[in-house]
């Protein structure tokens, strides 16, 4: 018999325990009974609950059993109980009390039991799989990240704890009033919800901040199993909560479009039935629709829930619109708020994407919203077991392909063409294949200073590994020393009619270079090439093209990959190290990333040089790269003007390169060196202290901006939605660029920026 206890929760006069248990046979039953200090059995509830990451990780397979258990029973503060559990002839018994539970509640033991679950038979057996198919190299960095996890990352329940509004805050709300007051209609189809948890979505809803809602619920359970009771007790109380009873189960769709149906009010706020929202969530809506009248489509950041209503875990902070990610992935979930008028003219939800009802649902209303705004908070809980993270295919099969359908019938819509829509990394993550209606010619750019061998093996693996045939590379010859050099590149353009070596006599300056490299180019697309790259993916230009070709795309950027197969680049956040900085950055490629980011396509604020795709014409009407940054952030500001002309930046991982730089590489290692770099930097700053300031949209303000890793951000050290470092800068200035930083900053944080 194994078992494993996650979670012992003392709430009010009760004790609720949440575990697994199987034995050698997966169709052998536990069986649970609870005692007291005294031997007498205490009644207990009982509760099963599927667990196909325990039975993927013990059996190889997902098995239609139910190894979960949640069980509560009566508690009386001072006595002794145990819980026993009987698998197989086998027995085992728990005690439990408050000093023991408050003792594993503590961070020290909590610490400890992180080591203990690193060490677990179930963790080796991951660690053995992951070995298998990935190597001794990527589980020692995975191991290496674990570890560093236990010190480095907070709990995410203690920073909510910090994080939350305060008794006087929510009171401030309530007294609030707003110059518009517009009623909100929470919608929530039900189907067989235990009581217990559609209760407490209730009543988290009648104990919001604002006040002017109303819910409208659906039953669709069966005859005899409504709930009924509970709807009437809340209705009876208060009239703002209105239900009917389906008396059949319409499907999820038809039970929210029959709770849609019955909303008088201006907006729909969609909710599910075991779910709760924060006492603050509608406040925050409603302050933004003051804030902006135009704003048709709102969302919150989330977290979820575990069974018991008593821990919250895995946050996700999400960032604002990112319509690219939206087809990677429905991302925006929940908190999801609709102008009614919009909701009602896009049809409500659609039966047959059941399974992804609502993925299509927020498709058609983004795509049609005025404005779309993103609320920078958990708003809401989503109940679910902690430790359910394992997927099942066949169980997610139908959810999956209904998201899919709902993918393709948003690009039908918009005009884009797609040859396919398929699985990404996981279930729910899509990777779309664009349809490329022609094959224009891509001039590739790569800048070159000797290193033969990296530039042999660019070539090599672009002209031969990849699938796209139709470019032209120029090389850009830059101050070459070594003979063997130039011997090459009468050697490259002999045997490569497509290969053309133009030669820059200037001093470096990777700005002029790049630009001086366009300047021979005839194809309609640049890209931009660092020659110490290598394909991986032999479709990388298709894939570039998939996002570069579309009307409204200026950039597109590549998944990048250091010689062991850690990431080196997968998107740039401004703000990260103080200015800009990758994403990710040594995160082995088999690791998953933040809610899977590093492997969903999506648009980013920037993306690095080293693999850059982007229309000439826009190139030349934005000036190319700008150069007065020669060597630092010229690619981030490039993209920043792209950005400006309403152009998308788009980070796609399936376009796959290694890229050579070495990781120990100093940007600067000379006094001079330092001192040209803050220059650029205060530069940079100077020309786009807007989002510097003001944070990067497709960045969440709660997360680090000290990691590459997306961490919960440092309460001690870094002020929410506050950047830093900026004052380093600031001797570096111009006059009027430093006054409009230290203006916008004061703006943003109240206090006054001071030169260090």
């Amino acid at each position: 018999m194994k078992y494993k206890i996650d979670v012992v929760r003392i709430r009010e006069n009760s004790i609720t325990i949440n575990g697994w248990v199987l034995g050698k046979n997966p169709e052998s039953k536990a069986e649970f009974s609870v005692e007291d200090g005294d031997r007498k059995p205490v009644e207990f509830q009982y509760v099963s609950t599927r667990r196909d990451d325990v039975s993927q990780i013990y059996f190889k397979k997902i098995y239609n059993r139910d190894f979960g258990f949640d069980i509560r029973f009566p508690y009386e503060r001072g006595k002794d109980y145990y819980l026993i559990i009987r698998c197989e002839g086998r027995r085992t018994r728990i005690k439990y009390n408050e000093e023991l539970i408050e003792k594993r509640a503590s961070v020290a033991y909590k610490r400890m039991q992180k080591i203990r679950d690193l060490m677990n038979m179930e963790t080796v057996k991951v660690a053995v799989d992951f070995w298998k198919e990935n190597g001794l190299k990527a589980l020692v960095i995975k191991s290496r990240h674990k570890l560093q996890g236990l010190d480095n990352d907070y709990d995410y329940g203690e920073w909510y704890e910090l994080t939350k509004p305060s008794e006087e805050e929510l009171e401030r709300q309530r007294k609030e009033r707003f110059d518009y007051e517009p009623k909100l209609s929470i919608v929530i189809p039900v189907y067989r919800t235990p009581e217990r948890y559609l209760q407490e979505m209730l009543e988290s809803i009648r104990s919001q901040t604002y006040k002017n809602w109303e819910v409208c619920v659906a039953d669709g359970s069966p005859r005899g199993e409504s709930r009924e009771r509970v709807l009437k007790r809340f209705a009876d109380q208060d009239t703002r909560f209105k239900y009917v009873i389906l008396g059949e189960n319409k499907g999820i769709s038809g039970n929210t479009n029959a709770a849609m149906e019955m909303a008088q009010g201006d907006f729909i706020v969609l909710a599910d039935h075991d779910d709760t929202l924060t006492p603050d969530a509608l406040y925050w809506c409603v302050k933004a629709m003051n804030e902006d009248p135009l704003y048709d489509v709102i969302y919150s950041d989330e977290d979820k829930l575990d069974m018991d209503g008593k821990a919250l875990f895995d946050p996700h902070f999400k960032p604002d619109f990112n319509p690219d990610l939206l087809t990677s992935v429905n991302y925006i979930c929940h908190l999801f708020v609709v102008n009614r008028n919009l909701a009602e003219a896009v049809g409500g939800f659609r039966q047959e994407f059941d399974g992804a009802q609502d993925y299509d649902f927020i498709f058609r209303c983004t795509e049609q919203a005025r404005k779309i705004y993103h609320i920078p908070k958990v708003l809401y809980h989503w109940r679910c077991h902690m430790n359910s993270t394992a997927s099942n295919p066949e169980s997610k099969m139908y959810a999956f392909e209904a998201g899919a359908r709902a993918i393709k019938a948003h690009f039908e819509r918009v005009g884009i063409a797609v040859d396919s829509v398929e699985k990404g990394v996981d279930f729910g993550i899509y990777h779309t294949r664009f349809h490329l209606k022609e094959e224009p010619l891509v001039s590739v750019i790569i800048p070159n200073k000797d290193h033969k061998a990296d530039l042999d093996l660019c070539l090599t693996s672009l002209l031969d590994k990849g699938s796209y045939k139709n470019l032209e590379v120029i090389v850009v010859e830059n101050n070459s020393t070594e003979e063997e050099t130039f011997r090459y590149y009468e050697e490259i353009q002999k045997a490569r009619p497509n290969v053309q070596v133009v030669t820059w006599e200037k001093g470096f300056n990777f700005s002029a270079i790049n630009n001086f490299g366009v300047t021979f180019a005839k194809g309609e697309y640049l890209l931009f090439l660092n020659n110490d790259t290598e394909v991986i993916e032999p479709e990388v230009i298709r894939e570039l093209l998939g996002y570069g070709m579309r009307e409204d795309v200026g950039v597109v950027g590549a998944r990048l990959l250091y010689q062991d197969d850690t990431i080196q680049h997968a998107g740039v956040v401004i703000g990260f190290g103080g200015i800009a900085g990758h994403t990710f950055i040594g995160l082995h490629q088999a690791e998953n990333s933040y809610f899977h980011r590093a492997m969903c396509a999506q648009d980013y604020s920037a993306v690095t040089a080293a693999c850059m795709l982007s229309k000439k014409s826009l190139f030349q009407q934005v000036g190319g790269f700008r150069e007065e940054l020669a060597v630092a952030f010229n690619d981030i500001d490039y993209c920043l003007k792209i950005r400006a002309l309403g152009k998308k930046v788009v980070y796609n991982p399936y376009a796959l390169l290694y890229h050579y730089e070495s990781k120990s590489r100093g940007l600067e290692d000379t006094p001079e060196k330092v001192e040209r770099f803050n220059r650029e930097v205060a530069r940079f700053i100077g020309y786009w202290p807007e989002i510097v300031i003001g944070g990067d949209p497709y960045y969440n303000p709660n997360l680090t901006l000290r990691k590459s890793n997306f961490a919960l951000r440092d309460l001690l050290k870094e002020r929410i939605g506050e950047p830093y470092n900026l004052e380093v800068y600031l001797p570096y200035m111009e006059p009027e660029a430093r006054e409009k930083v230290k203006r916008l900053y004061k703006e943003k944080t109240g206090r006054e920026l001071e030169q260090r």
